[in-house]
Order: structure tokens, then C-alpha cells, then sequence
């Protein structure tokens, strides 16, 4: 396991063709590889959607749990020359390996995360692919989805500063911080997803870049919908929240710079 990042014996590890996953069997104690290959769910019509993303995440349910099946692909110019594969430096630096392990302590400190099942890479030559399986969030729904139908209440904005404001005190760097990437289980409780090249940081200007970041996405999401969907209050009614002291999650030892 990686030194940087220490976990339970829950968490096991096995070589696969090509490479290596690891998973919580308090989670998945009949996990095996096949899990990570969209045709394993598609045999047993377990596949109940899918998620909007630069990856492509199948919604899945096994028993009684569901669970989000990501591949990772890559965005912008670059994916037309590589859609999925990755410059191998290191194992614990492979982005399926590193989100599952920051997901991990995120879940474990309480911070609102979906829960880490699994995670695999496969290398070849000098490049690797990665998948990664999380638990997933039921009766939830995106921020940019909400919106797309019907305006918020001030209240679910200020809980979405608040939320955004807890990762930000524990010094948890969202790479991606959008509007897709934030989650509203039944209109109360606020998630973020999508921690892919997310780090742990010390204090800095990257939380005003955050939010920044969060603006512009708000604005592209509403910017053919009415008028009330995103409004000035209702962004300052997210400062609000965010503006409330938050208490750091157990996460500082683990910071870098």
C-alpha cells in the first residue's frame, strides 16, 4: 500500500493482466475484476444509467447497492490522440489510484464524498487506463441538473457554500469544481464528486480560484435557461454559506504545498 496514503485491512490489492486494483471488501467482499467492464453489468441488464462527464460512468446495481463505474477518458484536444490513456510515472500516481486513496480519508474524515469501492489500472508499455468504483449516491441529483429544470431556494445555496467551505478548511484541492460536480441528496445534503486530480493543499489563492471556477460553470449551465436560475443573490447567498467557519477535517498531516 502506498505509503502517503495509509489505510485499513479492509483494503486489498491483487495483480490483474496488465496491472492492479485494489478495493474495500467491507464493501465489496465478492469483488472481482470483471467489475470494471461495462459488458459484466450489461449480461446481467444491472446497468440502470448513465452519468454526464468527460469519463464514461455507468450507474450500476448489484443486490441491494448501487454503484457509479467510471473509465477514465481524457478531455479537450488531446483526447483526439489518446482518448484513455495516461503517461505511467507511478503506480500511486496513476489518477484511478490516487482518487481512490484521497477519497478514501476524505469518506473516513466525514467529509460528504461517495464512498470508494474500487480501483484499477492496466499498463502498457509506457502508458496506462484506469476505472474506478464508488459508491453511489441515491436520490441525489447534479447542481447543473436542478437547475436546468427549476431555480433554488436561497437555503440550498448557502448549504452548498457551506459544503464547498468544509472541503476548503480541510484543504481539499477540487480540480474540477463545476456544476455537475456537485450533488444534492433529496434537495438537503450537499456532495462533491469527481476528485481526479484532486491533492490536499495548504491555505492559498487556489480556494478563490475555486470558486471562480464554480462561477463560470454556473453561468455556461443557465445561460440559455430564465433568468431566475442563476441570479446574483443567489451566488451571494452561496458566499454566505461559505463565509460560516467550518471545521477542518483530520486531513492537515497529509498536506502539501
Amino acid at each position: 500500500m502506498s505509503d502517503k496514503w495509509p489505510v485499513g485491512s479492509e483494503v486489498e490489492q491483487a495483480a490483474i493482466a496488465g496491472g492492479r486494483m485494489l478495493y474495500d471488501t467491507s464493501r465489496a467482499s465478492n469483488f472481482g475484476a470483471e467489475w470494471f467492464e461495462p459488458a459484466f453489468w450489461e449480461r446481467r441488464s444491472a446497468i440502470e444509467g448513465r452519468a454526464r462527464g468527460r469519463g464514461n460512468t455507468l450507474l450500476v446495481r448489484a443486490g441491494t447497492h448501487a454503484y457509479a463505474v467510471r473509465h477514465y477518458r481524457r478531455g479537450g484536444l488531446i483526447a483526439t490522440l489518446s482518448p484513455d490513456r495516461y503517461w505511467w510515472r507511478s503506480e500511486d500516481l496513476t489518477r484511478p489510484f490516487a482518487e481512490w486513496y484521497l477519497l478514501y480519508h476524505l469518506y473516513r474524515a466525514g467529509l460528504p464524498v461517495p464512498a470508494p469501492v474500487a480501483a484499477r489500472y492496466v499498463k502498457r508499455g509506457r502508458t496506462y487506463s484506469g476505472d474506478l468504483i464508488t459508491a453511489r449516491l441515491e436520490n441525489s441529483e447534479s447542481l447543473a441538473s436542478i437547475l436546468a429544470r427549476e431555480s433554488l431556494p436561497f437555503s440550498a445555496w448557502i448549504a452548498v457554500g457551506r459544503c464547498i467551505r468544509r472541503f476548503h478548511e480541510s484543504g481539499v484541492f477540487h480540480a474540477d469544481l463545476n456544476a455537475h460536480n456537485i450533488l444534492l441528496v433529496e434537495r438537503q445534503s450537499v456532495y462533491l464528486l469527481d476528485f481526479d486530480r484532486g491533492r490536499l493543499r495548504k491555505a492559498g489563492w487556489w480556494r478563490d480560484a475555486n470558486l471562480v471556477r464554480l462561477r463560470r460553470s454556473l453561468e455556461k449551465v443557465t445561460l440559455a435557461l430564465p433568468p431566475d436560475r442563476f441570479t446574483n443573490d443567489d451566488w451571494h447567498s452561496l458566499l454566505a454559506g461559505y463565509r460560516e467557519p467550518a471545521q477542518p477535517a483530520a486531513l492537515a498531516s497529509l498536506a502539501s504545498s
